[in-house]
């Protein structure tokens, strides 16, 4: 990895780490839209199913999608996340399956095939090497593995716009602005075969519910 990249990488984790203590508090009033998106994702899952999870965050999807399953694996690259993740477990009852880890989307500890679906939520237009976490998200897929990345739709709602620009002036930064069909296409440009991107929620900051098989 180039300098330049491990600068950014690092000043990218910084962020996360400063931003975990409020992130729940910030994304509240994207509740109602993450519930949509659940309700699309639950008719994938059964019991049967190991999912993994990258950039969970402060577990806001973890906790209402996790019970579907037979086991749920959330990881975040920031440390502060998944402790906020975690502490958030008191709040919600206890699910069996369930575990957090700290592990980098880039690369990952896994091995082929290790999982029947994996979860990634409004994260991939904020890494600064989305390829790479797609490769490894094809990787650690079973054949025939199911990839979940609802993601707000960018140019498609003045609330986005409000909401980017404004924890922009706190250091955050999106290395991509796809629109739901830019997304589409960029999925599949990354070897994924898209089965639904419905855009779900309000039309001030519509979320793209993608769901792709490897």
């Amino acid at each position: 990895m180039s300098k330049r990249n491990k600068n950014v990488n690092k000043d990218n984790k910084k962020f996360w780490q400063r931003y975990a203590p409020i992130y729940s508090l910030f994304m509240k009033h994207a509740d109602a839209e993450y519930n949509k998106v659940c309700d699309k994702i639950k008719p994938y899952l059964n019991k049967s199913m190991d999912v993994l999870e990258l950039a969970c965050g402060t577990g806001m999807f973890t906790y209402i999608l996790a019970d579907s399953v037979n086991s749920w694996k959330a990881t975040d690259f920031s440390e502060n996340m998944v402790k906020e993740a975690r502490a958030a477990g008191k709040k919600h009852k206890e699910i069996s399956g369930l575990s957090f880890c700290i592990e980098d989307a880039t690369n990952l500890p896994y091995k082929d095939a290790s999982f029947d679906a994996v979860f990634i939520a409004n994260a991939l237009h904020i890494m600064p090497n989305p390829e790479k976490v797609l490769v490894e998200i094809k990787r650690v897929l079973k054949d025939d593995g199911i990839m979940f990345a609802p993601t707000f739709a960018h140019g498609e709602g003045v609330g986005f716009a409000i909401r980017s620009g404004f924890i922009s002036l706190f250091g955050f930064k999106s290395y991509m602005e796809p629109t739901a069909n830019e997304f589409k296409e960029y999925i599949e440009n990354n070897g994924f075969k898209v089965m639904e991107y419905d855009k779900v929620g309000s039309k001030l900051a519509p979320i793209c519910c993608m769901i792709a098989k490897k």
